[in-house]
């Protein structure tokens, strides 16, 4: 009864909460009673109150053991804010110098530090074992205790060394080991490393009910992230890219389109990345496009959507980074990107490892594509990866695949003969072997095993492989067979499959949905989309294009040409800029001629009641505007376009194409300097006042027109480009 009270004090006077939140007292108890302690608990059920409360509570200085620099600061931040005095809490890593290690120990010896924050790396060096050995430690606490694990999606070599150096400080020191995803191989890994085998276990339910999850095939995919955030304004929000390269790309694309947003990856220099997390704590900006370097232990309860770019390497992984959405119980939309590409590319990653690192990565990656094809609730398959059972009727159709229309088929019998099957092989082969077989697919495997020979072997031709793929993930999501992880993921009869032999009965499973052969095909951001093109609108925009080209005397086609008018047909901008996302338009020439069109546009899309599309063009990211950036530079020093394109490892008729580019985007570039040069002044009279008076931009007819013997095509090209950005501009 006195724990109680004392437990409950302190949980308001310090942290100011009158409750706890599920097993956290329970936790906090076994803890203070110097038991060990492993807590499984997903992320933003308040794993750290669980050692920082007992901490505080108990004589001596409890060490936490953690990953992360940000994390540990992160958290002596919090505690000092909580506790009033900065001496309550530190952090020893390498990022202190010798002064501030020196505050931190004389505090520590000084009995004033509750708690004392290190990395793995840091603990195990000699000196600090030794000061470790001169103060009273109340308990070791060990976060992000899934790194000890090979199974684990953020294994870390220097973890698996804890349990030795704690021995070294100290007998009887009470360890608590903290992760937020664990499955049960995982669990076994650190239980036996940190030879744990006494500890109370206190396993919270993995489901996150306010997480709405969702998995997209990879077509136009920055299309689909801009068009997501943007019906999404104003919301925090994660991207998680795979490399930094593609960071920085979407970075790039998001800020092009008016989102507020920032790459965060591990090249960045520290306070770069420590600016970033502020301004994203501070909603300074609205959208982080990170790595998976980003995230452990951010602490922001309001992270409206998590978006993967790219398929995650583990379930692991995905679920810890999903876990970062809707942490205050609001809303959480966790959509995920899916090509067979991304799956191929991390298949080569693996080529160069270790044969049993290799081995462990395809088990783990190999969860992932199951779970991105399966048309199962996708909250159900996670729950089981964490072996958690879950009635898919409690999703509450927060998935897509709950939410979606899908087809059954009979399972009973098949099911029956697969389990027959399997156990007559002796339960020794994965769902790949067995696919194989039933497909009649010959490899050196199956033939080395004479299984080409089995009246299995293509018996299930007819079926397809979708559906085989279907009933084999479902035999284990219902617990008919289980994956023998230890032993490269092969296939076993359950309890209930072999009960399932003796006495089949009705079933029905739920057919894969055809994901995987989606790839990105059309992942330009300058591509134009497929779309029907108003005839009607195109008419206006080029008796527009006429009024306006008489009112300033000039062609039509110089006030917005046909690509830019048919552009407009399917996209219906009514804003500036809106407009300016159009192709060859830009901001010049939306400012110049704009206003009529956005709002003749206006009034049709309003008169016609006109559903328009929010995806409009993406403007062209960092790549391809850093090279007309680049030309335009040039082009101001006088360089001549032969060693503008030379420097830039590009040919003669593709520097004219991006110059004219620039120009029909509405940038004025004077290159009289080189025309002057390459023209006499009596041809350049001549032809600018062909394109002064002709009707059509069409080079071939000024060529038939002016004369081939007179004018070379790219000297018309060259003299087309002064005339529009002279007149035009």
């Amino acid at each position: 009864m006195e724990i109680k009270k004392s437990l409950f004090d302190n949980l308001q006077n310090f942290f100011g909460f009158d409750n706890f939140k599920g097993e956290q007292e329970a936790i906090i108890t076994n803890i203070i009673q110097k038991k060990d302690t492993f807590v499984i608990m997903p992320t933003g059920g308040g794993k750290s109150i669980c050692y920082q409360l007992p901490a505080l509570m108990s004589e001596g200085t409890a060490i936490v053991i953690s990953p992360l620099i940000a994390l540990m600061k992160n958290q002596v931040d919090q505690l000092r804010g909580f506790g009033g005095t900065e001496s309550i809490a530190h952090f020893l890593n390498s990022s202190l110098n010798k002064s501030e290690i020196a505050k931190v120990k004389h505090d520590v010896l000084s009995g004033e530090t509750k708690l004392l924050y290190v990395a793995p790396e840091s603990l195990s060096k000699q000196e600090n074992i030794d000061f470790l050995r001169l103060i009273t430690i109340s308990f070791v606490a060990v976060d992000e205790a899934h790194c000890i694990s090979e199974w684990g999606h953020d294994f870390r070599p220097e973890y698996r060394k804890i349990r030795q150096v704690i021995s070294n400080i100290g007998d009887q020191i009470p360890i608590i080991a903290l992760t937020a995803t664990a499955t049960p191989k995982v669990q076994q890994d650190i239980i036996k490393n940190l030879q744990m085998t006494d500890s109370t276990l206190f396993k919270s339910s993995f489901n996150r009910h306010n997480l709405y999850y969702e998995v997209r095939p990879k077509r136009n995919v920055v299309k689909e992230i801009i068009r997501f955030i943007k019906s999404h304004s104003g919301k925090s929000g994660i991207v998680y890219c795979l490399s930094r390269k593609k960071v920085e790309e979407i970075s790039e694309a998001l800020k092009l389109n008016g989102i507020k947003a920032l790459p965060y990856h591990a090249g960045l220099d520290p306070k770069t990345r420590a600016d970033t997390q502020d301004k994203f704590l501070m909603e300074d900006v609205d959208v982080i496009v990170a790595t998976i370097a980003f995230g452990m232990g951010i602490d922001k309860p309001d992270v409206r959507y998590v978006i993967h770019h790219d398929i995650p390497k583990s379930m692991e992984g995905y679920y810890q980074e999903t876990g970062r959405a809707g942490r205050d119980g609001g809303e959480g939309v966790c959509v995920a990107f899916y090509s067979e590409k991304d799956i191929d590319k991390l298949a080569k990653f693996m080529k160069d490892k270790p044969v049993s690192e290799r081995e462990i990565g395809t088990q783990i990656l190999k969860e992932v594509i199951d779970y991105a094809e399966s048309a199962v609730c996708r909250r159900k398959q996670i729950l089981h990866y964490f072996g958690e059972n879950f009635d898919e009727a409690g999703c509450g159709s927060m998935c897509d695949n709950c939410r979606a229309e899908r087809s059954h088929f009979d399972a009973a019998e098949k099911l029956k003969t697969t389990l027959i099957m399997i156990r007559e092989l002796g339960e020794k082969f994965d769902d790949l072997h067995l696919l194989n077989i039933l497909m009649g697919v010959d490899t050196s495997q199956v033939s080395a095993y004479q299984h080409n020979k089995l009246p299995y072997f293509g018996s299930g031709k007819a079926d397809g492989l979708l559906f085989w793929k279907s009933l084999l993930r479902q035999a284990l999501l219902n617990n008919y067979l289980s994956k023998d992880i230890d032993n490269y993921g092969l296939l076993r009869l359950t309890k209930s499959g072999s009960g399932f032999i003796d006495n089949p009965h009705f079933l029905k499973f739920v057919m894969n949905r055809e994901l995987g052969s989606m790839d990105d095909d059309f992942d330009d951001p300058d591509q134009q989309p497929a779309g029907a093109l108003d005839t009607e609108l195109f008419k206006m925009l080029k008796d527009l294009c006429k009024r306006m080209g008489v009112e300033k005397n000039l062609p039509a086609y110089v006030i917005f040409s046909d690509p830019s008018l048919e552009e407009m047909c399917i996209h219906y901008p009514i804003s500036i800029e809106e407009l300016k996302q159009i192709q060859g338009v830009g901001a010049g020439k939306a400012l110049k001629f704009g206003a009529p069109f956005v709002k003749l546009i206006s009034k049709y899309v309003e008169e016609k009641e006109i559903d328009r599309p929010l995806d409009l063009i993406i403007k062209s990211a960092a790549n391809k505007s850093a090279l007309k950036v680049s030309i335009i530079q040039n082009i101001d020093r006088h360089i001549a376009l032969e060693d503008i394109a030379s420097s830039k490892g590009i040919s003669y008729e593709d520097i004219l194409r991006e110059v004219e580019s620039i120009v029909n985007s509405g940038t004025k570039l004077n290159l009289n300097y080189y025309i002057d040069e390459m023209i006499d002044e009596d041809r350049q009279d001549e032809a600018f006042d062909y394109f002064r008076s002709s009707e059509v931009d069409s080079i071939d007819i000024a060529l038939k027109e002016l004369g081939s013997d007179d004018y070379t095509r790219e000297e018309l090209q060259l003299m087309r480009i002064k005339f529009l950005s002279e007149l035009g501009n």
